[in-house]
């Protein structure tokens, strides 16, 4: 999620493993066990007894518009992959942020408090159960169930129903009277993994998600003149909409131009969707973590597509899906594209995962497999970083299954690098980056904890700067010192590795040390587990013989680059740069010589992407 702000306490690393030997990363005894049980190894890679498991749903719904009441059933085959017999099983029930007497980490309104997500009928392998059989508390419902031994697969159906949110939209709900945006709707089985078992982590706002990679068929059934786009596929466009749409939305799929699905024009003439009281449309996603989906009656739709794997010649198909009032909108399709082109040949540079990605006008900064919940911007630049960063999860933590309930820096920090990289693509003119400078102003407070620290514990500037501008930062100082080619084979060696699985940290830190072929692990430490502040300073400045030498120290515990800038008599500058290189032995101080071009007026260090806590002694004047 973009941009969002739970104090914490720092979690308790009671032991280490060395990786590649020298400086080890502390690593809490939890954690330790899948070492220990082999689902996880020290050099970053799944152990041979790694696990995971997955299940089918299949989803029929209903919604209507006007009452925003949802009704349907799931059908779930849920696989038990792992060696334990399971005597309980631990069900999502996402709208319950909205029940009555809920603890909740945001606001809502009044007349958004409902009775939650209400199950009607619950059945196991095709027997009924009674309300005894399950307890409901917060978001997750625990469910009694016959056991379930390894290998073993088990049946659930469930039939349920809940009334949408009006007015308090927290990543789903209406968006005005004729537009929905509308995520986490059915029970979704939790995750239950090597690392804690059962996921029991109460969904209460802030903290996002994790889920298994399952496979999805919904059938969502609207009133007639609604259209529905979700995540997967649309397997029956010939029967929902009229045959002139159908063959645009066909004809946009093998295109490289931006086309236009539905107009304002269309919207006027009607006779859009199969002339029904009510349509049903059904959609396919195959290993995916979740299943959002989006309707409206007066939203106009633009659509293109790229190749984003030159060797298979597979394509994406890029939507833009709006309000025509919302003018900004008309450039997002452009921005979309960009991106999806960015991540497949830049950075990433791994080719996009999925058939399409879905930009809908929506009320929020919101994420979900192949789609996004963006509300309207007035300024260009807002819209280009809103569409990028909600994109670039597309990656983490969808395509790599991360746990953001946990672990929000490993998605969100990938995506905020992902911002600041590819937005000037979009527009050169884009040079501010997001949330430097919130860290750079907390950093040092009490509320300003390790990275490593469980996001479960942390909300308000602790929470944002721990997911956002510290890691991603991290990552950005890590690329620079590996130069991108490195860098780049490093990443794709996590991701070859994890995608469609569960990593947890410590496999992204041995990754990229294996990947790369570099022990890291001074820099993790300092950077992602330790207390500390970045803060440099230029300390003597030598000029002699038509050489300048300048001393930096290093007064803070958090390695950043040496950035100066010298600014000549004439007007012109030169940069200086060193990688976090420079700081890799535990020195404090570094020597930095050059031959100035002319004569110096001044010396200024750090740059953008320098946090600096006291930028005081950031600045030599020439004294003459």
């Amino acid at each position: 999620m973009a941009k969002i702000f739970k104090l914490s306490l720092s979690i308790i690393l009671l032991s280490s493993i060395n990786c590649l030997g020298q400086i080890s990363l502390p690593v809490p005894v939890n954690l330790q066990a899948a070492y220990n049980k082999s689902t996880r190894t020290i050099n970053g890679i799944p152990g041979k007894n790694y696990w995971q498991n997955s299940a089918d749903y299949n989803i029929r719904i209903n919604f209507d518009p006007k009452t925003r009441y949802l009704n349907g059933k799931v059908a779930i085959d849920y696989y038990n992959n792992s060696p334990d017999t399971l005597k309980q099983v631990i069900f999502k029930l996402y709208p319950n942020l909205y029940k009555k007497g809920v603890i909740r980490d945001m606001p809502i309104f009044p007349e958004d408090i409902t009775e939650g997500l209400e199950i009607q009928r619950l059945s196991i392998n095709q027997q009924n159960q009674n309300a005894s059989q399950w307890e409901t508390e917060g978001t997750d419902m625990i469910v009694k169930v016959p056991p379930i031994a390894p290998k073993q697969k088990t049946q659930f159906e469930i039939t349920y129903s809940y009334t949408l949110n009006k007015t308090s939209h927290i990543r789903t709900g209406q968006v005005d009277s004729g537009a929905f945006f509308i995520a986490y709707f059915f029970p979704h089985i939790a995750v239950y993994d090597d690392i804690d078992g059962w996921d029991q982590h109460h969904y209460k706002g802030v903290q996002e998600f994790y889920n298994d990679f399952s496979h999805f068929n919904a059938e969502i059934t609207v009133p007639g003149d609604y259209q529905v786009w979700a995540t997967g596929n649309l397997k029956n466009a010939n029967e929902v909409y009229n045959d002139k749409f159908a063959k645009r939305l066909t004809d946009t799929a093998g295109s490289d131009k931006v086309s236009d699905i539905i107009t304002e024009a269309d919207l006027k003439a009607g006779n859009i969707t199969a002339n029904k009281t009510a349509n049903t449309w059904k959609f396919e996603a195959d290993s995916v973590t979740d299943m959002a989906f989006a309707i409206s009656n007066h939203y106009i739709w633009k659509s293109t597509s790229l190749v984003v794997n030159e060797k298979t010649g597979r394509r994406t198909r890029v939507d833009a899906v709006f309000n025509p009032d919302h003018k900004g909108y008309f450039e997002v399709i452009d921005y979309a594209r960009k991106t999806v082109e960015a991540m497949s040949y830049k950075f990433p540079k791994w080719p996009y995962p999925y058939p399409h990605e879905t930009v809908f006008d929506g009320l929020d900064q919101m994420e979900y497999p192949m789609m996004v919940n963006d509300a309207p911007y007035e300024k260009v630049e807002d819209d280009i970083e809103l569409t990028d960063h909600e994109i670039f999860h597309t990656m983490f933590p969808f395509y790599m299954g991360i746990n953001e309930t946990k672990y929000a820096w490993m998605d969100e920090g990938w995506a905020t690098l992902g911002e600041w990289l590819i937005s000037p693509v979009i527009d050169p003119k884009i040079t501010d980056l997001y949330a430097i400078n919130s860290y750079e102003t907390n950093a040092g407070k009490e509320e300003d904890l390790p990275i490593i620290t469980l996001s479960t514990y942390l909300d308000g500037i602790a929470y944002s700067t721990n997911s956002y501008p510290k890691p991603a930062l991290g990552y950005l100082y890590v690329k620079d010192m590996l130069g991108d080619e490195l860098f780049t084979k490093a990443l794709h060696y996590y991701i070859s590795e994890w995608h469609n699985k569960h990593p947890m940290p410590y496999d992204f830190f041995n990754c990229i040390n294996t990947g790369s072929g570099i022990n890291l692990n001074w820099f993790w430490k300092s950077w992602f587990f330790d207390q500390g502040v970045p803060d440099q300073a230029i300390s003597k400045v030598t000029i002699l013989k038509k050489q300048c030498t300048v001393i930096i120290t290093n007064i803070g515990t958090k390695p950043i680059p040496i950035d100066i800038t010298v600014f000549y008599n004439d007007g012109s500058t030169q940069l200086l740069h060193q990688s976090i290189a420079c700081w890799k032995n535990g020195n404090k101080t570094f020597i930095l010589s050059f031959k100035p071009k002319k004569h110096i007026e001044r010396l200024v260090l750090g740059t953008g992407y320098d946090p600096d806590v006291n930028k005081a002694d950031n600045v030599w004047i020439s004294p003459h």
